[in-house]
């Protein structure tokens, strides 16, 4: 069966639980077409690059999907139907990735960044005494 990547977002105002089960909704819907869902990742409530339907946020969720064809076009027909799902994209690849996607690879960096970020301590201070050894400093004489 050919593999698939699906991502959806879902409205601003659900609960995390509440995309949850629609999740487990649309992996029903697959698992009854005949196919299954190897991996579903829960991106987070991220901020929007532009307003969709007058909302700034969404939830992100990545669905790895192997079934037929018939499948993805369900759940793309019940995603239109929901009022909930603000967008969604579905892309056929030749192999799933292992582990986590790059959206989680992503997060994991920068969380990597900020905490080197704050052991460095930031910029150097000027008074610590660099700018005795200048010659403005000793009053213009070397």
């Amino acid at each position: 069966m050919p593999l698939y990547e699906h991502v959806y977002l879902a409205r601003q105002d659900l609960s995390a639980q509440q995309v949850e089960e629609l999740t487990t909704q649309l992996s029903g819907v697959v698992g009854q077409m005949g196919g299954k869902v190897t991996k579903s990742e829960y991106w987070g409530l991220k901020s929007l690059t532009y307003r969709i339907r007058k909302n700034r946020k969404a939830h992100m969720t990545l669905l790895n999907v192997d079934a037929p064809p018939a499948a993805l076009n369900e759940i793309e027909r019940q995603e239109r139907l929901h009022e909930d799902v603000l967008r969604y994209l579905t892309i056929r690849v030749d192999a799933h990735e292992d582990g986590p996607s790059a959206m989680m690879r992503k997060s994991d960096r920068d969380r990597d960044e900020r905490g080197e970020r704050g052991e460095r301590g930031g910029r150097r201070r000027r008074d610590e005494g660099d700018d005795m050894e200048s010659p403005e400093a000793n009053g213009g004489e070397e």
